[in-house]
């Protein structure tokens, strides 16, 4: 009889340790088997070989698959359970693709794209060849791969994957969204013939039989898909590309929680493209020495970009519209008449995200969340973007029965309405989260690339990814929205947007015109990101983070307490912040401090209160030491390095 410890996918009486069983078969390391668990079963991973215990073992039921997981994904599993303290099985089930123990139809097809973009292919120029010699030459795992918008990242990544698969390893490639980057994909689908795309648009049953497809197959493959694609067990993995680095969508909200960027390094060889690069990652790749820079448009042109900033508070620059610009409106004229498109961009969707009585001050604000409604005038209906909710638009004050409604600020839809306004023979469509699904980009792209649209309006699903060859003017419509939002990472995701979007209209297709709206058309931020200033950017931007002690120079993580009434838990959270307070002194932890309990961003929700905490560490052990010294429950909410803070 031989004797495993396994890791199981479902915690057992409150114990997060592997278990012990019995099995008449030898087994290796990585092996997917069955077992049960309590009255019920379960899969679990074989993590290691034990001598037979003292105490009375279950056999293992059966081994699901002959092959064992590869080293890099064993690594993974508890390297994930360990940095980031999550349970083991949260662990397991994040590696392990759902309905494993499923038998399956076997599905054809399996590596089509559900993407229409036509695939193009550049030999590689002397910055893009100096950039891969580069990369090659460094010695550090993560390589940061700093390319301007346009600059060939892309055929950067084929060439580290034509040589990564030449040794006989496989390749992994990370991108934020399947549907945001259809050129990037078709064009690795134009040099690669053996490739498992993975996206959202698939089953359970498609992604257990890619999964399936990536244990079993021998040869090296390239996988394509979101963080999710990490756990993909392709056999003797050489390299993880990460495009688009610096967005937010690598960084799992849900158990674990965890930063595909600091799972990729443990795994195998990184590189990180992007941009706009997050300036954590950016500072700890420049201590490394390993930056490589892009900064020559992949394809020359002597095309010519003007932008114009426009202060909102100046309204009579403002005088047809009091949501664009004369210039703006005149530009997207002008490029009517020229039969080029024109884009409008802002990062919030509906038509109005304030409705208030002028007369008593009341405001509409969902039950659930308490968080103001947003106006959907298309439907005519409020709607809360947090939990979901629709309501009916009021048409008097319930407080003060005045009929003083008014709906304030603006959002995608109103923009839309206000260009047909405009513009009533312009072919408009807007993309954001409530296009139907059959008129999202990623599903007309093509005609939208073809010209068959004079005006595109839409939110960030616009700003990245994608290329528009007949793009020649460019409005965002207030720049500096983001920058009101009271959290240490808000003027990095606006540099990051503002820069991305205004490279659609920097590759070179169109002489181009970029007009900036902006309430403070004066802030650094806006100011480096309209220069394509990186460098200014980053220096602003490190010293704010090194004289406010926040990331990369100290390590975060937030305690949130949610509870059905909101005194259960303000009670909660000072109890919480007393016992962590005594824990620092106790054990002269100088170098960590720890925040006033505060309510979260989204205090109240369907679930309750939710009240916060973040302690704020120069060395990471310090807050595992803390984690562990504080007492769990059901209430207790964690988050190691958070992105934000809301």
């Amino acid at each position: 009889m031989n004797y495993y410890l396994i890791a199981p996918a479902k915690t057992f009486h409150d114990s997060d340790n592997t278990l012990t069983y019995a099995s008449i078969e030898p087994l290796e390391i990585g092996h997917i088997v069955e077992i049960p668990l309590g009255k019920k079963t379960t899969v679990g991973i074989v993590s290691a070989k034990t001598s037979q215990p003292d105490f009375e073992t279950k056999e293992i039921l059966r081994l699901l698959y002959p092959e064992p997981l590869p080293k890099h994904l064993m690594k993974a599993l508890f390297w994930l359970s360990d940095y980031y303290r999550c349970p083991l099985s949260a662990a397991v089930q994040a590696i392990l693709p759902r309905g494993i123990t499923k038998k399956r139809r076997v599905v054809k097809n399996t590596t089509d794209s559900i993407l229409s973009q036509k695939a193009s292919s550049n030999p590689l120029n002397a910055a893009q060849k100096d950039a891969l010699k580069k990369i090659n030459q460094c010695t550090a795992n993560t390589i940061m791969l700093h390319g301007i918008t346009g600059s060939g990242k892309t055929n950067i990544y084929i060439e580290l994957a034509k040589q990564t698969l030449a040794q006989n390893q496989s390749v992994i490639l990370l991108v934020p969204e399947i549907a945001l980057t259809s050129q990037l994909v078709r064009n690795f689908q134009a040099h690669f013939s053996d490739i498992i795309l993975l996206h959202s648009a698939q089953t359970e049953a498609v992604r257990h039989q890619l999964w399936q497809k990536a244990l079993q197959t021998t040869t090296p493959l390239v996988v394509i898909g979101p963080r999710s694609a990490l756990f993909a067990p392709v056999l003797n993995l050489g390299m993880i590309l990460i495009d688009e680095a610096h967005e937010p969508a690598y960084q799992q909200d849900q158990n674990p929680k965890y930063s595909a960027l600091r799972l990729a390094a443990i795994m195998s060889k990184t590189i990180l493209g992007s941009a706009t690069p997050l300036v954590s990652d950016y500072y700890i790749c420049k201590q490394h020495k390993a930056i490589v820079e892009l900064n020559e448009l992949a394809i020359k042109s002597n095309r010519q970009t003007e932008i114009t900033l426009i202060d909102l508070k100046n309204r009579p620059n403002f005088t047809r519209s009091h949501l664009l610009s004369n210039q703006l409106i005149d530009s997207i004229q002008d490029s009517i008449n020229n039969h080029t498109q024109s884009m409008i961009f802002h990062n919030r969707r509906g038509t109005a995200p304030l409705t208030i009585c002028d007369h008593c001050g009341w405001q509409a604000l969902c039950e659930n969340c308490l968080l103001p409604l947003v106006l959907h005038a298309d439907k005519y209906q409020m709607r809360c973007h947090t939990c979901g909710r629709n309501y009916p638009v009021p048409t008097a004050c319930p407080e003060c029965n005045n009929a003083t409604i008014h709906h304030k600020g603006f959002g995608t839809k109103m923009l839309e309405e206000e260009l047909h306004r405009l513009f009533p023979q312009a072919r408009i469509a807007r993309f954001d989260a409530d296009t139907e699904t059959s008129q999202q980009l990623s599903q007309i792209y093509d005609q939208v690339h073809d010209g068959n649209y004079d005006i595109i309006v839409g939110t960030q699903m616009i700003a990245k990814g994608f290329d528009f060859p007949k793009l020649s003017t460019l409005g965002i419509a207030q720049a500096d929205a983001g920058l009101s939002l009271p959290d240490y990472s808000s003027e990095e995701r606006t540099f990051q947007l503002i820069t991305q979007v205004i490279g659609r209209a920097k590759r070179g297709h169109q002489n181009s015109h970029i007009f900036i709206q902006s309430f403070q058309p004066n802030h650094p931020i806006i100011s480096h990101a309209i220069q394509a200033d990186f460098a200014g950017f980053y220096n602003y931007l490190i010293q704010k983070r090194r004289q406010s002690s926040l990331p990369p120079y100290s390590f975060l993580l937030k305690f949130s307490l949610s509870y059905k009434t909101e005194r259960a838990a303000i009670s909660n959270v000072q109890k919480l912040n007393k016992k962590i307070i005594q824990y620092i002194h106790q054990h002269s932890l100088e170098q960590v401090s720890v925040t006033p309990p505060m309510p979260a961003f989204h205090e109240h929700t369907a679930s309750g209160y939710t009240w916060q905490i973040i302690v704020k560490a120069k060395s990471r052990k310090d807050l595992l030491a803390i984690f562990d010294a504080i007492e769990k429950n059901p209430y207790l909410h964690y988050c190691f390095d958070p992105i934000s803070l809301l």
